[in-house]
This record gives structure tokens, C-alpha cells and sequence, in this order.
């Protein structure tokens, strides 16, 4: 195996990984393809549901379901980057990647999941404008100001995965070239690296931590005064409505923020790849397979359009 020769740490010792995935025989391989099969499925199918309902339907034209429609297209975009090469490789002999494969694989993974947690905050101040200040709300949320506010979250994204994809790929890895996960994510890449990882962990946990305690500080902001709002609304139904919707979306930051805490912004994930890659499935299958469930079970709004839907359908 060759060595380093050099301080440059760009130099790259392997043009392929190995993407280790789950210990096991072949009847595990066959049962964990089986699982991440149908999780899969039903994330496609919940999340294109979503974002047909919402595109066809004119009484669900408003700023939540825009953001919810953008939600459900991040849910669909992530579980797609990781599931259909962890399917490929529960079977194949190799479980090859090769080096720009997983590149890619970090960057669009770290993007798209860094955008839905920031636009997991846009909806929570979308919530608040809306309860909190109803008449202005159709002015502060017209849609050039949600377009630009759903833009500045994957200016966010991107910003965070060009960071950490970078600061990943400069390091040579050089000790071995067999990834102990089932897809290419920053915590066993830095197992593999030869060179000084310190600088690495602590952009991960610092910049992890600033985008967890930022939308967690505006989901809880935004939630105290909604609550207050709550409390002072004499209509029963009409409280029952806030707290449908508010729970929905409460619902996903918890799931959310605390997935990625565990697998993140904590000290020692890097160490535990066991338990990273269990808490790995719950948020790149999980998650997205949820997120859809829980806004269409406890959305009145998105049951009667999908009611409509297949009324217009059954007429044709």
C-alpha cells in the first residue's frame, strides 16, 4: 500500500471505496434489502402524492403548503440519493464506489439535508406570521418573498456542503479504502483519513450545532408566541386547527433535530458507526417516509384534496 510522500493533503492513495453497509449473511442482506425496499417505496410514493395534491389542487395554493410541497420534494431528493445504491449494494459482490461517486454522493446528501432543516424553520416563522399577525401576513408571505425564502435555504445547503465535502475530500486517505456504513457520509470518512482529522471534527460538530440551535431557537420562538395566540383564541375549533397543523410540523423538527443531534452535533459519533448507522436509516428513510403521513393524517386541508382528487378521478 503506498504511502504518503508528501505534505499535500489533496493527494488521494485509492480511486475507489468500499461501502462496507450491514454485517451479515446472505439472509440478512435479504430481509435489510426487503426493509429498506419497502421504506423506500413508500417514501416515493407519500412524498410524489404530496407534491401532486398540493400542485393540483388551487385551495392548497397558499405559503405552508408551498413549503410543505418543497418539503416533501427534499424528503423524495435524499432518500433517492442514498436508497437505490444501498439497495444495489446489499447483493453485489464489490459494494464498489468509486471516488467521485462518493463525492457526489456527501455533497448532494449533505445539501439537501441542510436545506430541509433550515426550511424546517422557514415553516415554523411561516407558521407564526400567519397566526400571530393574520393581516399582515398575506403581504410579509406573497410568493416572491416565499420563493426567495425557500432559495435562501438551499444557498444555505450549499454553502454547508461545499464546507464539509471540501474540508472531507482534502484529507488523504491513505489507511484503508473500505467505508464501515452503507453510504458515503462525513463521520467513517474520517476513520479512513491518515492525516490529522481534528480541524475536520470540529467544522462538523460546530457548523452541526449552529444549524441545530438556530432552527431549534426559531421553531421555539415562533412557537412561544404562536402559543400565547393560542391561549387567547376564544373558538375551540379554531384552536383545534392551530394545534393540527403546528403539531404536524412540531412533529417533524422533533424527529428531525434529534436524529441529527445523535449522529452529528455530539461528542463520540464519530467513534459509534454502529449506532450511526441505525440512526442513519431512520433519517434518510424514516424520516422522509413519515414527514408525508404525518401532515396528510392530521391535515383536514390535504384530506379533502385528496378526496377531490379521486372524486375528479372516479368521474373521468
Amino acid at each position: 500500500m503506498p504511502l504518503p510522500r508528501n505534505g499535500n493533503l489533496s493527494m488521494v492513495y485509492f480511486q475507489d471505496f468500499v461501502l462496507e453497509g450491514f454485517k451479515g449473511g446472505l439472509e440478512t442482506q435479504a430481509l435489510l434489502f426487503a426493509v429498506f425496499l419497502a421504506l423506500y417505496m413508500v417514501t416515493m410514493l407519500g412524498n410524489l402524492t404530496m407534491i401532486m395534491v398540493i400542485t393540483l389542487d388551487a385551495h392548497l395554493h397558499s405559503p405552508m403548503y408551498f413549503f410543505l410541497k418543497n418539503l416533501s420534494f427534499l424528503d423524495l431528493c435524499y432518500s433517492s440519493v442514498i436508497a437505490p445504491n444501498a439497495l444495489v449494494n446489499f447483493f453485489s459482490p464489490s459494494k464498489v464506489i468509486t471516488f467521485v461517486g462518493c463525492a457526489t454522493q456527501l455533497f448532494f446528501f449533505s445539501l439537501l439535508v441542510t436545506t430541509e432543516g433550515f426550511l424546517l424553520g422557514v415553516m415554523a416563522y411561516d407558521r407564526f406570521m400567519a397566526i400571530c399577525s393574520p393581516l399582515h401576513y398575506p403581504i410579509t408571505m406573497c410568493h416572491s418573498a416565499c420563493t426567495r425564502l425557500v432559495l435562501g435555504t438551499y444557498c444555505g445547503g450549499c454553502l454547508n456542503s461545499v464546507v464539509q465535502t471540501s474540508f472531507t475530500f482534502r484529507l488523504p486517505f491513505c489507511s484503508s479504502n473500505r467505508i464501515n456504513h452503507f453510504f458515503c457520509d462525513v463521520p467513517p470518512l474520517l476513520q479512513l483519513a491518515c492525516g490529522n482529522t481534528a480541524i475536520n471534527e470540529l467544522i462538523l460538530f460546530g457548523i452541526c450545532g449552529l444549524i441545530i440551535v438556530g432552527v431549534t431557537s426559531v421553531v421555539l420562538v415562533s412557537y412561544g408566541y404562536i402559543m400565547v395566540t393560542i391561549l387567547r383564541m376564544r373558538s375551540g375549533a379554531g384552536r383545534r386547527k392551530v394545534f393540527s397543523t403546528c403539531g404536524s410540523h412540531m412533529a417533524s423538527v422533533t424527529l428531525f433535530v434529534g436524529t441529527v443531534f445523535v449522529m452529528y452535533a455530539q461528542p463520540g459519533a464519530i467513534e459509534s458507526m454502529e449506532q450511526g448507522k441505525v440512526v442513519s436509516v431512520f433519517y434518510t428513510l424514516v424520516i422522509p417516509m413519515l414527514n408525508p403521513l404525518i401532515y396528510s393524517l392530521r391535515n383536514k386541508d390535504v384530506k379533502e384534496a385528496l378526496w377531490r382528487l379521486g372524486q375528479k378521478h372516479t368521474a373521468m
